[in-house]
């Protein structure tokens, strides 16, 4: 009864001897764009608000960063796929810098995407119910931990069925959200195409006006930190990479498709939401997220020809974007249990975080994932604001450690690859313009809640050394088995007694994977637990 309980809420086990299971069951171009890139795109609903707030009364600057984000975001994606062609085999950010720049940075690599990765899905799924609320009376708003909360519980059920099948349930919500933000960005534009000169002409004034009043560098130290407020854009693009051994063969085509896919919609999304801010003059209005009002204003506009049309355009959009947080957890449920897999196989995690359950799905890594990301919401009460804090510097932590030792790779093969100066060129630049926003984030928010997330990651790094120090401590007892053997009395040990077998008494079955100490006192502790019976 228990095991068809089981199966009804998990589903059936998969056999790993079916030749066909891994075709089955990797992900395709368009099918890793939904459960990983999913995370970038819908990052467009609460980065360009940190950046575009970040400018105060000086929105028509915002022009400079919707330059500014499309580059990094084509920065960062020339880069991970120079990864992907270096790393087929996946791992990330944490392979990337364990084999390039030595195990211990790699930790702390491994260590921010695990905490990284768990931020994904405490982000992802507040800052949706956020969206989600904004067209629910203010009243509602108590309830909206409790539905945060809910979710994840949702999704962790759901990736302990499988990682495909949770995606394909999502699909819809994924696409529903791509057509309507794709009109909402190009309507948006061709409505208000008029006022686009008066855009541009306002960014020069504006730009002016600081320089006058405040010089050169106010201006530069006020675009640098919205820029790096705006940080949680980014967030996502290094999935692919960490999770390319889930792709479908050829990993390396299929990994540089999903990230161009991922580059393409997340650029026209940040880009054009933060584009609209300014040609819409939107501004905060309590209980709404920024890209709520901004889409109430879009639509509206409409209702002069069919008021019905654009209320049912809102809700749509609304909660199409709403939705789509919720699938962007996908990528933590992905990313994180493959990382703690990959740190696992380096003793640096428990071992049982690299097997897979009889689904198929790393189901340890799933629950310890889902598990902080309730955590997570509980401490911050689902606040976005605080949580956006917490993951940027870990986000960008990974980024950087992972720029630079590229960078240094390319300097070191300068001698054996051709193009070493473009490769080179393309992971300093984005060693550069990573730690810039990992610096500035990290002074300004490191009293308002930054700190927090140096803390958790430190401990994890903490944690995550103890346990290597165990398994050190095991290999080293092992290797005195091994040493015992030296000194084993061999041909003075007497035979035991070769007694009638007995298909009846117990059995014994002995596995080693060579000859060793370990094996060899697990047979002598058989053969005196047995000694004198029927075996």
């Amino acid at each position: 009864m228990i095991k068809k309980i089981e199966e009804f809420f998990l589903g059936r086990a998969k056999n790993p001897l079916d030749n066909s299971i891994f075709h089955q069951l990797s992900l395709v171009a368009f099918l890793a764009w939904v459960g990983l890139g999913a995370d970038g795109l819908s990052s467009s609903a609460y980065g360009p608000e940190e950046a575009f707030t970040a400018l105060g009364s000086h929105q028509y600057l915002a022009l400079y960063l919707v330059i500014a984000t499309t580059l990094t975001i084509l920065i960062i994606v020339l880069s991970y796929n120079q990864i992907i062609e270096l790393f087929p085999h996946g791992g990330g950010g944490y392979t990337v810098v364990t084999q390039l720049l030595g195990p211990y940075w790699g930790l702390v690599c491994g260590a921010a995407l695990v905490v990284d990765y768990v931020l994904t899905i405490s982000i992802s799924i507040a800052a949706g119910v956020d969206a989600v609320f904004s067209f629910l009376p203010l009243s509602w708003n108590e309830q909206r931990l409790i539905v945060a909360m809910f979710t994840t519980a949702i999704l962790i059920w759901l990736n302990m069925r499988g990682i495909k099948e949770s995606i394909s349930v999502l699909i819809p919500i994924f696409l529903t959200f791509i057509i309507t933000h794709a009109l909402l960005i190009c309507g948006g534009i061709i409505l208000r195409f008029d006022q686009v000169p008066h855009v541009i002409n306002q960014t020069f004034i504006q730009t002016n006006e600081v320089i006058n009043t405040s010089g050169f560098w106010q201006l530069i130290i006020l675009l640098v930190t919205a820029y790096s407020m705006g940080g949680g854009t980014y967030t996502g693009i290094e999935a692919v990479s960490n999770g390319l051994n889930q792709l479908r063969e050829p990993r390396v085509a299929t990994g540089k498709t999903t990230m161009w896919y991922m580059a393409i919609s997340l650029a026209l999304a940040a880009g054009g939401i933060l584009f609209l801010y300014m040609l819409w003059n939107v501004s905060h209005v309590s209980g709404k997220t920024m890209n709520a009002v901004l889409i109430e204003l879009v639509f509206n506009y409409l209702s002069s020809f069919s008021s019905s049309i654009a209320n049912i355009l809102i809700l749509i959009t609304l909660v199409s974007e709403g939705l789509l947080l919720f699938v962007a957890a996908q990528t933590g449920f992905i990313g994180g249990p493959n990382t703690l897999s990959n740190m696992a196989a380096d003793y640096w995690m428990p071992s049982r975080f690299a097997n897979l359950s009889v689904r198929l799905v790393r189901q340890n890594g799933i629950l310890l994932m889902g598990g902080a990301a309730l955590a997570i919401l509980w401490y911050t009460e689902g606040n976005v604001s605080h949580l956006v804090i917490l993951y940027s510097i870990n986000v960008f932590v990974t980024f950087t450690l992972s720029q630079f030792a590229m960078a240094k790779h390319w300097w070191q093969e300068r001698n054996h690859t051709p193009d070493w100066r473009q490769r080179l060129f393309i992971n300093a630049l984005g060693t550069l313009l990573t730690a810039t926003i990992l610096i500035t984030t990290t002074i300004i928010k490191f009293g308002q809640g930054g700190w927090v997330t140096i803390v958790i990651t430190g401990s994890i790094i903490m944690l995550c050394y103890l346990i290597h120090q165990h398994y050190d401590n095991v290999k080293l007892a092992l290797r005195r088995l091994d040493d015992l053997l030296v000194d084993l009395p061999i041909n003075e040990m007497p035979l035991p007694e070769i007694l009638p077998k007995d298909p009846e008494g117990p059995t014994a079955v002995l596995l080693v994977k060579n000859y060793g100490g370990l094996g060899i006192h697990a047979i002598f502790s058989i053969m005196k637990i047995f000694r004198g019976q029927k075996i």
